[in-house]
């Protein structure tokens, strides 16, 4: 997926069309985060439905690398919740874990994502986080 496609998709995880980002996979899906584990179109609207009700997300690219096989971003992840999101809820939607977060909270993480594709599909993504930097407090 070269950078062009990339922002497409971006474009459409960032403004919540599931349906255009899973038009970029392959089926079935393979996309393993955090304990989530999403194999269809139907999982992932049903997942982000769930957790966008609860966060506003957003994706805000740093480095960018792709061949015909794989597709690499370094990136910083944005959740701001707009309601609360406790434990319960996060466990009753298979998303364990996830940390609870307050309304008005907000995270930015820089996450490494990887996207495997094959004839110009996503075959899967896997995703790791970087931990926080040290506090200079």
């Amino acid at each position: 997926m070269n950078r062009d496609a990339y922002e497409r998709y971006l474009a459409c995880f960032n403004s919540k069309d599931y349906d255009g980002v899973a038009d970029f996979y392959a089926e079935p899906m393979k996309m393993d985060f955090f304990g989530v584990s999403i194999r269809s179109r139907e999982d992932l609207t049903r997942f982000y439905t769930f957790l966008h009700s609860y966060v506003k997300e957003s994706v805000r690219v740093l480095n960018f690398a792709a061949s015909d096989t794989l597709t690499a971003v370094d990136g910083i992840v944005r959740i701001e919740a707009i309601c609360d999101l406790t434990q319960d809820v996060l466990d009753a939607n298979g998303a364990s874990a996830f940390h609870p977060m307050e309304a008005g909270q907000i995270l930015e993480m820089r996450q490494f994502i990887f996207y495997t594709t094959k004839a110009g599909k996503i075959v899967q993504t896997e995703c790791a986080l970087m931990p926080p930097e040290p506090s200079n407090i």
